[in-house]
């Protein structure tokens, strides 16, 4: 690996560390460190070795987790682009909270090597911030990370949400937080995040993501999002998420493709209802669809845990946020939700656990 990957200013828990004290650094994570730390250790030692690439896994959110291999001159590239972006010089303190076996957890690293910054780790817990008095520049973390945290989140200046979507109510909760929340929209492929959306400090509401440098949007035939970035992907990646150009340079997301539903030759965005829903539900749930003699498909919501089902169908056919053709036909409910490790949860999956 390119010695000049790493720079003079990069450091660990603010003790400096130069390209040869890695493989050092890395074993005595790997021997001594706790779990997370183990998985830190053998990421900086894939990427101080010889190979010009790094296997990541996928989380398997849209179909079965898959390897690739990243090239560790993209992932370089991709760390250029954050810190433009987020204007991160060297020295600024970053917090990895992460699990370094997914390409999120990988790419806090790579652009505190990169880029030169003073990076913490800590346990990746659902509540990484308990009893932390430290104050970061930037960090990275998952919603239900986020939800625990509320009341430290100004202490990560900025900060990018990823890996699963963020609910109404979570969105409201940080416009009240003292710091730049940013939601980000990427995957694997990507190398995490290519486009972000300031969500609070001023932010304005319902506002498209913004790509970063040196990135090209399009759609396809079916409306669906293709990007154009050769500094991060060799191929131009076409993605199965429906979105509105705002721009050549914004998108607004509406949802997955592989998700419509057809009900009575309707087409549905589950997302889209999703987000009405999400303002009169508390509960986790998901808008899906079962087989309809008459509409071919009909709208089912899905929630975890227990509920009244009368009651939660009259809250929604009272509301005016719906119209009569977005009110599911059917309320199933289902103890836990299968998700993935980021949170976001496996619908297809998780239907299973009905038919069983």
């Amino acid at each position: 690996m390119n010695k000049h990957a790493v720079h003079p200013s990069f450091s660990i828990h603010g003790r400096t560390i130069s390209f040869n004290d890695l493989t050092e650094v890395s074993y005595s994570l790997i021997k001594e460190g706790e779990e997370f730390e183990k998985q830190i250790g053998e990421f900086l030692l894939n990427w101080t070795d010889d190979s010009e690439t790094i296997t990541v896994k996928t989380s398997g959110s849209t179909g079965a987790p898959k390897t690739i291999l990243l090239k560790k001159e993209q992932m370089i590239n991709s760390a250029l682009a954050t810190g433009s972006y987020f204007n991160l010089k060297s020295r600024s303190t970053a917090l990895l909270c992460l699990p370094a076996t997914y390409i999120a957890g990988k790419m806090m690293l790579v652009r505190a090597m990169v880029l030169g910054l003073d990076i913490h780790f800590l346990p990746p817990s659902s509540n990484p911030l308990e009893g932390v008095k430290e104050f970061f520049d930037f960090g990275a973390m998952v919603p239900m990370q986020v939800g625990n945290s509320l009341s430290q989140l100004h202490q990560i200046r900025n900060l990018i949400i990823g890996g699963a979507p963020i609910s109404t109510s979570l969105r409201e909760e940080l416009k009240s937080i003292s710091n730049n929340s940013y939601e980000t929209y990427g995957m694997t492929e990507t190398i995490t995040h290519m486009a972000v959306k300031l969500i609070n400090s001023g932010a304005v509401e319902g506002s498209p993501f913004l790509v970063l440098p040196d990135v090209e949007i399009s759609i396809d035939d079916r409306s669906c999002l293709v990007i154009n970035a050769p500094k991060i992907s060799d191929e131009t990646v076409v993605t199965n998420d429906v979105v509105e150009l705002v721009s050549k340079s914004e998108f607004q997301w509406l949802g997955r493709f592989d998700n419509v539903i057809n009900s009575g030759g309707i087409k549905f965005s589950p997302e889209q209802i999703e987000a009405k829903i999400s303002n009169i539900l508390d509960q986790p749930f998901f808008i899906t669809s079962l087989p309809d003699k008459k509409l071919g498909e009909q709208l089912v919501l899905v929630i975890e845990g227990k509920v009244k089902e009368n009651d939660v169908l009259k809250k929604i056919t009272s509301s005016p946020l719906l119209s009569k053709y977005e009110v599911p036909r059917q309320i199933k409910t289902i103890p836990v939700f299968l998700r993935t490790d980021s949170g976001k949860v496996k619908r297809k999956e998780t239907m299973t656990l009905l038919k069983s």
